[in-house]
């Protein structure tokens, strides 16, 4: 068993310590990080676990032996390219392990790239919508934000922004104006190239 390696299954929402449960039932060790946050009842703070990965489960298991897995109520496959999986590096795994055991605070935080669009939530920009244009030492990032067909960067927390949905009218909305001012831009330094 400690030669197989580790895969992520996909799992129905809210399933994950379902299938955790079956899955050891089958003589699997799964791993199912997990994270605590405080919520509000009407009559008390209660504080709960939640996965650290919603709708996965990290599980160690041979490939060619991944029946018993793929036939767990509330796995829905495993992940990987196509219709081949991808097994995780061991690393990767130790390296959540030792986070989730370390004892400080910890909780899931949106993957961020350049080109990202996001809207900050704090600070002085709070409402504002911009484009990552740098990350910058892992706790701050420079956005761009569009102001009457211009563009000014502002250095914030990281955690400050949130992601826009790719799906939402707002992104749609937003990719055409930054496109907009991006095309405004070039024609601009084309025309002062030319007047040169």
């Amino acid at each position: 068993m400690k030669s197989d390696l580790w895969y992520a299954l996909k799992v129905r929402p809210r399933f994950e310590r379902t299938v955790v449960i079956h899955l050891r039932s089958r003589g699997f060790d799964p791993f199912l990080p997990s994270y605590s946050v405080k919520r509000q009842w009407t009559d008390r703070v209660k504080s709960i676990q939640l996965p650290l990965f919603p709708g996965y489960v990290f599980c160690q298991f041979d490939l060619n032996a991944r029946f018993p897995i793929v036939t767990t109520p509330g796995v829905n496959f495993i992940v990987g390219v196509g219709r081949m999986p991808e097994p995780i590096a061991q690393q990767e795994i130790e390296s959540i392990r030792v986070v989730v055991n370390s004892g400080l605070h910890y909780e899931p935080y949106p993957y961020l790239n350049v080109g990202q669009l996001v809207l900050v939530e704090r600070g002085a920009l709070t409402g504002v919508a911009g484009l990552i244009t740098d990350l910058k030492n892992g706790s701050r990032l420079i956005i761009s934000i569009n102001l009457l067909m211009r563009s000014v960067s502002a250095e914030i927390d990281r955690d400050w922004v949130r992601p826009i949905d790719a799906s939402s009218k707002q992104y749609r909305h937003l990719r055409e104006a930054f496109a907009a001012t991006a095309a405004a831009a070039k024609i601009g330094s084309t025309f002062k190239a030319k007047v040169s």
